[in-house]
């Protein structure tokens, strides 16, 4: 598969980024509902039916699509929401439904077969056996990857499984198996998986304690900050703790990925799409993040060398990592 066949897949978190995303040179957008049905359920992010429907058409009518996120686990005996976001997508004419939830796989797959389900981070399938799985049983054409996988394991995954494959190719780095993480509903009471909430903002606290800063999650203590280090939101699985007597990030320092200069590798593992994280980050943020995966996808086609593009400001600790795909990362 050739680097210029390679979709740019953005997230869109409000109207306002959705349409960022457009005009950056995006081929497809996934955005939410504002509930629990999505995995960025955050205040004042995603979208009402009335704007979802606008969404849709406006994407629609410059000749992008829409992936509509109905990506967290629904709750047990009550599984009328998510539902109703994949009845309202197929009615709205989404592209295609993101999800994770067996049930809720085989509810789209039976009530709305013309609709087109991609599988979500969410449901951690890495395997070849899993993939083959979802892809029979439930008609999945897509499988979204989790940010563990070598270039190689991505490789050999393409060429055992008849589904399209879209990775991570910048933004957060989730450090747990996708869909696995329980840390967040441990502190907080809210889970990522069911209510789309890690460490939310209702929870999240900054306290001046003399000159050093200390942000909170729940309650507890997740890291310190001296004057004029930058502070990262504190999620717990990026905190900074004493263990033994040494002060370190225990499970990931706060770095975001990208794969900005991996684009020939991931287009020769057979790479259908390069998923950009940040639902929760505004329309600056995805303006420029596409645009620059624009710039390079494009120039790799015509055979020149991607263009320098310093988006070192957007990212976490205002650094970046190949992640796994270079075995690099912790």
């Amino acid at each position: 598969m050739s680097e210029a066949s390679i979709e740019i897949v953005a997230p869109a978190g409000t109207p306002a980024a959705l349409r960022a995303a457009v005009d950056a040179g995006a081929d497809a957008v996934y955005a939410g509902f504002r509930d629990e049905t999505n995995a960025r359920n955050f205040p004042g992010l995603n979208f009402s039916r009335e704007e979802m429907a606008e969404a849709i058409g406006y994407i629609h009518a410059r000749g992008r699509k829409l992936f509509l996120a109905v990506n967290t686990f629904a709750e047990a005996g009550r599984p009328e929401p998510w539902r109703r976001a994949v009845d309202d997508a197929a009615r709205f004419g989404a592209d295609s439904v993101i999800l994770a939830d067996i049930g809720l796989l085989d509810y789209a797959a039976s009530r709305h077969p013309q609709l087109r389900r991609h599988l979500s981070v969410q449901a951690a399938a890495s395997n070849p056996e899993a993939i083959r799985l979802y892809a029979a049983a439930f008609g999945v054409r897509r499988v979204v990857l989790p940010r563990v996988l070598t270039l190689e394991a991505i490789a050999k995954l393409v060429r055992s499984a008849e589904v399209e494959f879209e990775v991570f190719a910048f933004g957060g780095m989730c450090v747990m198996a996708e869909g696995r993480c329980a840390l967040s509903s441990y502190v907080t009471g809210l889970s990522p998986n069911m209510h789309g909430v890690c460490s939310p903002p209702s929870h999240v606290r900054y306290e001046a304690r003399g000159d050093t800063l200390v942000s909170l999650l729940g309650g507890l203590t997740i890291d310190r900050f001296a004057p004029g280090e930058p502070a990262g939101y504190p999620t717990l699985c990026k905190g900074r703790f004493c263990v033994r007597g040494e002060e370190s990030h225990l499970f990931e320092d706060p770095v975001s990925l990208s794969a900005l200069d991996l684009l020939s590798a991931l287009g020769g593992a057979g790479v259908r799409a390069l998923k950009i994280e940040g639902r929760q980050r505004g329309p600056v943020y995805v303006g420029r993040v596409v645009a620059a995966f624009r710039q390079a996808i494009d120039a790799v086609a015509r055979g020149e060398a991607p263009p320098t593009v310093a988006l070192g400001d957007l990212t976490e600790g205002a650094r970046v990592t190949a992640g796994a795909y270079r075995k690099g990362w912790r």
